[in-house]
């Protein structure tokens, strides 16, 4: 098969290591060159993204800003680098690389694909005039960057569904579908599991990842008395979605741990026996897939994304969006049952290897791009 040279468009550039890189490994592995872009992609970010064997490029973007004239920096950046380093293919994840990154290459005349994680804001139902008006902006701006792409791939059907029901994909031939991002059995192994009833939830402090229900959740049965601790992960965004710090310390004040950001985050799966994730959609998540590599039970919504990671009553709890007394229902159920934690954690194990190996899952995107 001919080389191809391609870029890799991120928002986040701890991303390209911590949910693209096993992607990354197998295209060099194929015999690709691989570049890789992303704001603040310097410093140990790069000096990672560059161990993979790709070549990283800091690009200005901001994620959540609203500012066109800086989403337009961001598009001239991607196009200096496809003329500059003969890119034939971009590859886009995240709502501005898939829309600029797209524009970018289409403009340049090369191949283009979109890698759609999560359909976010844009796709859930919210109040506010700015808010309903981003939602038909985006969803336009993925219309017209789609028209040029040679694929798009979703990890999850609702999210494939929905994004053509919206409008948001004209030609619904190109719609590819995996299942998430996959997870590294190796690099997440199994861990044992502490005996006492330990909650955790792994997220950017977002209202849309559910951390309001996990908070008021935990604060309802420490109150309760329940003999559990409740730990939250994670650090505070930005844009209008993000919690404020005093709602946290309400949390901590009340018993919550606050863990703070996480660079690696085996060591709180390891030291949890429960995993949560009230989260009101996601493409894949990608933490529920890291603690279910680990042998951890997991509770999380039947909301697109999620309700296709757990066997609800087997490997989890699934419970309904946005509903913090469900969410505290569930963990009061499994606080004090240790044997259902680990016979739970078993079977998300079992699951979790059975249909998410990274391998398995990269071999999928390598067909779908044309690069095997």
């Amino acid at each position: 098969m001919t080389s191809r040279t391609i870029l890799v468009n991120a928002s986040y550039a701890p991303s390209l290591i911590n949910f693209r890189g096993p992607l990354i490994a197998a295209m060099i592995a194929a015999g690709h060159h691989v570049h890789a872009s992303a704001p603040g992609l310097t410093g140990e970010a790069a000096v990672r993204v560059a161990a993979l064997g790709a070549t990283p490029h800091d690009v200005p973007l901001t994620r959540a800003g609203l500012n066109p004239l800086d989403d337009l920096g961001y598009y001239r950046a991607i196009r200096r680098i496809i003329r500059r380093e003969g890119i034939d293919l971009a590859l886009g994840y995240t709502i501005k690389p898939c829309i600029w990154g797209s524009f970018a290459a289409r403009a340049e005349r090369i191949e283009s694909a979109s890698l759609i994680t999560g359909l976010g804001l844009a796709f859930i139902p919210g109040e506010g005039l700015v808010r309903r008006l981003v939602g038909q902006v985006s969803r336009q701006l993925y219309r017209r960057a789609t028209a040029g792409n040679r694929v798009v791939i979703f990890q999850n059907p609702d999210d494939r569904a929905d994004f053509i029901a919206e409008g948001a994909l004209a030609d619904p031939a190109k719609a590819r579908l995996v299942d998430g991002s996959g997870v590294d059995m190796v690099h997440f192994a199994p861990a044992p599991l502490p005996p006492e009833p330990r909650f955790l939830m792994i997220a950017r402090l977002l209202g849309n990842k559910g951390v309001r229900e996990y908070g008021e959740a935990a604060v309802r049965l420490l109150g309760e008395g329940v003999v559990a601790r409740f730990a939250l992960a994670g650090f505070f965004d930005e844009g209008q979605d993000s919690l404020a710090p005093a709602e946290v310390e309400r949390w901590q004040a009340a018993g919550l741990e606050y863990l703070g950001p996480q660079d690696d985050v085996r060591p709180a799966l390891a030291d949890s026996s429960v995993y949560v994730l009230p989260s009101y959609r996601e493409g894949t998540p990608r933490t529920v897939l890291e603690a279910m590599a680990m042998g951890r039970a997991v509770i999380t919504t039947d909301a697109p994304g999620c309700r296709e990671t757990v066997r609800d009553g087997e490997t989890g709890l699934v419970v309904p969006v946005r509903n913090v007394s469900a969410t505290a229902e569930a963990m009061r159920r499994l606080a004090p049952d240790g044997a259902l934690r680990a016979a739970m954690g078993a079977a998300g194990l079992a699951y979790c290897r059975e249909k998410y190996a990274v391998e398995k899952i990269n071999a999928a995107m390598l067909e779908d791009l044309g690069l095997n």
